[in-house]
């Protein structure tokens, strides 16, 4: 049986549509008991968390800290580089979290946590208590990784890797190059948010190219000697896009040695480039909060129980999202929300003086080639018998050749149902 059917007998297995995200040996009970959780970072995981939290049990006090007054989704950010959304199309809203299910949502910067007393110090130095904290705080960039590209060089030369001002600036960018020019994309070695993401934005750069600049060139020099989804994106780069659009491994090239952000070149090891657009992502880490925090270890990220997602250093503080280390699991918006769903019921189960459920977790991820075409990965990860970590059961993807349009239509009904259950609209 090929993977990705035996990926959607596992599926119907657990009795599991694909609003919920993961599932567990048995139904979640509705949780007893009440308690102060407060949620920090209101992103998918952290949206999901406070929402399924008062879901699963709707006496508890949530409060979700959250300095933004709208949030700006990453899915769906590589389209509107490409001119295929406007920037609007990214609002995430979080007036249903607060008006019907009465969660606490307060605009602010958490600045430090009081691990000892179980305080959430914000910016004006008020202070939220709890007695579990479910901390989202994504990612930051290491910005020390590469010779020449430190957040300043950011200004001019974008990443492009936090939907916003850096989403419009590279689409500005790309708009205003003249025909003929390079487009440079550097990814990065894992982990970092989103593996698919570089090569979604080389494809739909390329879609745009090709009507609007059709001698322009793009060329990703990659960090890595694969990257996900390979086949099915080289297949459509060949039949659309063909010498257009250039992959270069780190086997061929070397290692990203230094940036010039203002004569926008590249060094590897063995070469230099000049491009007339330069997006270099950067290697990542924990979000800022988890690291000043001491909830991260030498790698830069959170490591975790992966049956609760609590911290392995503070059990009352559970980590989800881009931040936590979460085994063979991607850092992807999928996986954050299905994490945040395990997470929300082992508080509760806590709170109720009772062990978490054994679940199941699931990330599925489409990513665009064309316009009206796209490829998807998808992973069930459950618990290993002998160490307890969390390890991959299934997946499956889409194979060179497969049908894009119809992933396409299936992708776009995920982006709507994914708002709907993330931000209850």
């Amino acid at each position: 049986m090929n993977p990705r059917r035996r990926f959607l007998r596992l599926l119907a297995a657990c009795g599991l549509g694909w609003g919920l995200g993961g599932c567990a040996s048995g139904r979640y009970r509705r949780g007893t008991g009440s308690g102060q959780v407060v949620v920090v970072g209101g992103g998918h995981g952290g949206a999901t968390a406070a929402r399924y939290l008062k879901l699963m049990n709707p006496d508890l006090t949530v409060t979700l800290i959250e300095p933004r007054d709208t949030y700006l989704s990453c899915p769906g950010s590589n389209e509107t580089v490409a001119g295929l959304k406007d920037m609007g199309t990214l609002v995430r809203s979080y007036d249903s979290l607060r008006r019907e299910l009465d969660i606490k949502k307060v605009n602010a910067q958490a600045t430090r946590l009081d691990r000892p007393r179980r305080r959430v110090v914000l910016a004006d130095g008020a202070e939220v208590p709890y007695d579990r904290l479910v901390l989202s705080p994504g990612i930051d960039f290491r910005w020390d990784a590469i010779e020449g590209y430190d957040e300043a060089a950011s200004r001019t030369v974008p990443h492009a890797w936090r939907a916003g001002p850096q989403t419009a600036m590279l689409a500005r960018q790309i708009r205003t190059m003249p025909d003929g020019g390079l487009v440079l994309i550097t990814a990065p070695a894992n982990p970092y948010r989103c593996p698919p993401g570089p090569y979604e934005r080389a494809s739909l750069i390329a879609c745009y190219l090709e009507k609007y600049k059709p001698r322009s060139k793009i060329l990703i020099l990659d960090a890595k000697t694969r990257f996900s989804k390979q086949p099915a994106f080289e297949q459509a780069w060949r039949e659309h896009y063909g010498d257009m659009l250039e992959w270069i491994s780190s086997e061929k090239q070397g290692r990203l040695e230094r940036v010039d952000a203002a004569a926008r070149t590249v060094e590897t090891e063995f070469d230099a480039f000049r491009a007339d657009v330069l997006n270099v992502i950067p290697p990542q880490k924990a979000g800022a909060l988890a690291e000043q925090s001491g909830l991260t270890d030498t790698s830069g990220w959170c490591p975790v129980d992966p049956l609760s997602f609590a911290s392995v250093y503070d059990s009352a503080i559970h980590v989800i999202g881009d931040a936590c280390q979460a085994g063979p699991m991607p850092k992807s918006a999928f996986s954050a929300n299905s994490q945040a769903k395990v997470c929300a019921a082992a508080v509760v189960a806590s709170l109720a003086g009772e062990p978490p459920p054994e679940p199941l977790l699931i990330n599925h991820c489409y990513s665009f080639v064309a316009s009206d075409e796209a490829i998807s990965i998808t992973g069930v990860y459950g618990y290993s018998r002998n160490d307890g970590q969390l390890e991959t059961r299934s997946t499956g993807e889409t194979p060179p050749g497969g049908d894009r349009k119809r992933e396409a239509i299936h992708a776009r009904a995920w982006q709507r149902s994914f708002r709907a259950d993330v931000f209850g609209y």
